[in-house]
């Protein structure tokens, strides 16, 4: 059984940093597709970063030069370092893994539909 748990969130500042962590537990399979996902206040789910066991790496626009999805060498833990957070960077973080590869860099922007897995989320408030 695979399970994603997430942590790492809570109330910062504009400008300020957060890591979220995602710890994954019973993914056996070599290819996979993880990402984080958000949903923010009003607005639907969207893909924040992906990256792939092809080693293909995709953000969201806006979060671009200010968030950086990494994993550890294990492949246990996935992490999602954010900088310079801003008020509309607020939402629930939620990660996500599917064994299909070519899922990471066409969902990054959308609502993630068809990910195989998901975890319960971390929340993220951003204060101006």
């Amino acid at each position: 059984q695979v399970n994603l748990e997430e942590s790492g969130g809570g109330s910062v500042q504009s400008g300020g940093s957060l890591r979220l962590s995602c710890k994954v537990s019973g993914y056996t399979r070599s290819e996979f597709c993880m990402g984080w996902w958000r949903q923010v206040p009003g607005k639907g789910r969207e893909g924040v970063a992906t990256l792939n066991s092809a080693g293909i790496i995709r953000y969201l626009e806006s979060v671009e030069g200010r968030f950086t999805i990494s994993q550890d060498n294990a492949r246990t833990t996935l992490v999602l370092q954010m900088d310079n957070l801003q008020p509309d960077d607020t939402g629930m973080y939620y990660c996500a893994a599917d064994p299909a590869v070519n899922k990471c860099p066409v969902l990054t922007g959308t609502a993630g539909g068809g990910m195989d897995y998901w975890g319960k989320g971390t929340r993220v408030t951003i204060s101006s």
